[in-house]
């Protein structure tokens, strides 16, 4: 089901990279990626796309500028991943600079589900007493949740980056590049990166008012670091507009210019900010955030990154550290048992799966969806009890196949089956009732065997071809590192073929390896393997800088071997 691919790349736009002074490597590496010129790769904050080309801001900044001069009291409602709580916290800390008043609630997901739905607009108005509410990274679809308000007699505000259904909320405003009929280049951005844009056109409007001038507004750009963390944490594509708002916040981290939580968070994870890589963000401090919503309540996450109190933000960061590890040990339980549910799985005979354990926590099922999505290669939904007879299902896709559309489809055939839904191309989720689990699977299966051909059903991991020997160094590592990579622009893999030295398992799950090339030796390590390898190999790898004992050496991280 996997086999190793060259990308391709443009000669003449590589050589032209290189002829304006990149490194020839990167050259190639950017060329291969769609980028013709330097002027692609800026990431200086006066290349963003303006804010003007969404749709709306300018409503919401009047909107927002009159609510502040009213003295009127703003409540976000947030989302319990990770893009959620950093939007939330842009918008509290945002909101805060620029003169509001503002608080904000997060729903539990285990009780009140996704969005602004009419409990949550209940809860919100006995507990916070709002004149306005505001989104963050939800919304779009919460038409019932924006009536209940209005017929309250409170405003909503949506900011959201989620595709919309068929109907939008009567909402006051609506800032969503993914809406009919908005023009905006980057459909890219995160919750985080709506919410960013939004305060600076709110900025510009209050300046315009007379509120301040250039030199004495306030600094927005002093919340990148949080705009990064969510941009990178919600897998979103890095266009060139989302890559600049990574790397002006990867900036500030490496300086040591970042929030307390963000701090922490860098802190309890063993990582060293100075040295921070996209990586970092997604797979070490992303996770620990997303493990307070997924088993406990995101209020923790957001208290986390909006406190300025550093002895209280490396308390919650180690709260979330042990949450973290508790999400660990019960993924690693459902993994295995999702596999004992999969002993019989044909991969030839399905062209999906759907999996349900009534054992299984619906906070990590997403997490378990994913895992299998990547051993099976097939669009994958796990579900788990939701009560009341209910099934909650998370789900994650592989390209070609638009995870929310294929819901959308199996909705239209069976109007019934499916209670609510939503989500992007390659991650949705869903409810449906208990006893109409085998007439999902079916309908689900029915989808996938329409749309999906045997070849989309391939995993081919996507190399950039050989590495001179000049360049296994950590010199080069370090240079690759400096770079923005991620969704949509992904991190160099090379391919080489090898002579195998040696191979050991370690801790029964990962293969250590001796490989060979050109009298070089490299040690190697490919992470939840143990089978055993013939003497030549191609290897597909990415580079990267071990340190032990002091001494830092060049290791090949294996992504597959042939």
């Amino acid at each position: 089901m996997t086999r190793i691919a060259t990308r391709p790349y443009p000669f003449r736009e590589s050589e032209m990279l290189r002829q304006s002074g990149m490194h020839p490597v990167l050259a190639r590496l950017y060329a291969a990626r769609g980028v013709v010129n330097q002027q692609d790769l800026s990431t200086e904050l006066t290349a963003l796309q303006a804010p003007a080309g969404l749709l709306h801001i300018a409503a919401a900044a009047v909107f927002l500028a009159d609510a502040i001069a009213a003295s009127k009291k703003l409540v976000i409602v947030a989302d319990y991943d990770c893009d959620g709580a950093t939007a939330c916290a842009v918008g509290l800390r945002g909101l805060r600079m620029l003169g509001a008043q503002v608080d904000y609630i997060v729903p539990n997901r285990f009780e009140y589900g996704y969005g602004l739905t009419p409990e949550i607009v209940a809860l919100t108005i006995k507990e916070k007493a709002p004149d306005v509410i505001v989104t963050v990274d939800n919304g779009i679809a919460s038409v019932d949740g924006v009536a209940a308000a209005n017929a309250q007699g409170v405003a909503v505000l949506v900011t959201d980056h989620h595709l919309p259904g068929d109907t939008l909320p009567d909402a006051a405003v609506i800032v969503n590049p993914n809406q009919p009929g908005c023009g905006f280049p980057s459909k890219n951005l995160a919750g985080v990166g709506v919410m960013f844009y939004v305060l600076l056109a709110l900025r510009a409007e209050l300046r315009s008012r007379g509120a301040y001038d250039q030199q004495q507004q306030p600094k927005l750009d002093t919340l990148l670091d949080l705009v990064a963390l969510g941009t990178v944490a919600d897998v979103v594509r890095l266009d060139a507009n989302n890559r600049i708002l990574v790397a002006q916040g990867l900036k500030r981290m490496r300086a040591g210019r970042m929030c307390a939580g963000i701090a922490a968070l860098f802190r309890v994870a063993g990582r060293e900010p100075r040295n921070t890589s996209p990586f970092d963000l997604g797979f070490a401090l992303g996770p620990r955030l997303n493990a307070a919503g997924r088993l406990a309540d995101m209020a923790l996450g957001i208290e986390c990154l909006s406190t300025d109190d550093e002895g209280r933000a490396w308390q919650i960061a180690q709260e979330l550290n042990a949450i973290n590890a508790d999400r660990k040990d019960i993924e690693r339980e459902m993994q295995d048992v999702a596999l004992l549910h999969l002993d019989d799985f044909l991969p030839q005979a399905s062209n999906t799966i759907t999996v349900f354990d009534e054992g299984w926590h619906q906070g990590v099922i997403g997490i378990v969806a994913s895992r299998l999505k990547d051993k099976f290669y097939r669009p994958t939904i796990t579900f788990a009890p939701g009560g009341e007879g209910l099934l909650k299902g998370s789900g994650r896709s592989i390209p070609g196949f638009h995870l929310r559309d294929a819901l959308d489809l199996v909705s239209k055939h069976a109007p019934n089956l499916i209670q609510k839904f939503g989500g992007h191309a390659m991650a949705a989720g869903l409810t449906i009732r208990a006893q109409d689990f085998p007439a999902f699977q079916l309908a689900f299966e029915a989808v996938g065997k329409s749309w999906l051909q045997a070849h989309q059903l391939e995993r081919i991991v996507e190399t950039d071809g050989p590495l001179e020997d000049a360049y296994f160094s950590t010199d080069f590592i370090s240079l690759l590192d400096s770079q923005v990579w991620g969704q949509g622009f992904p991190p160099p893999i090379f391919c080489d073929e090898f002579r195998l030295i040696s191979q050991r398992i370690l801790k029964e799950r990962h293969l250590k390896l001796v490989l060979e090339k050109n009298q070089q030796r490299y040690d190697a390590i490919w992470f939840g393997h143990t089978g055993t390898l013939a003497e030549r190999v191609t290897v597909a790898y990415r580079l990267d800088a071990n340190e032990y004992n002091g001494v830092t050496r060049v290791q090949l991280l294996v992504e597959h071997i042939e």
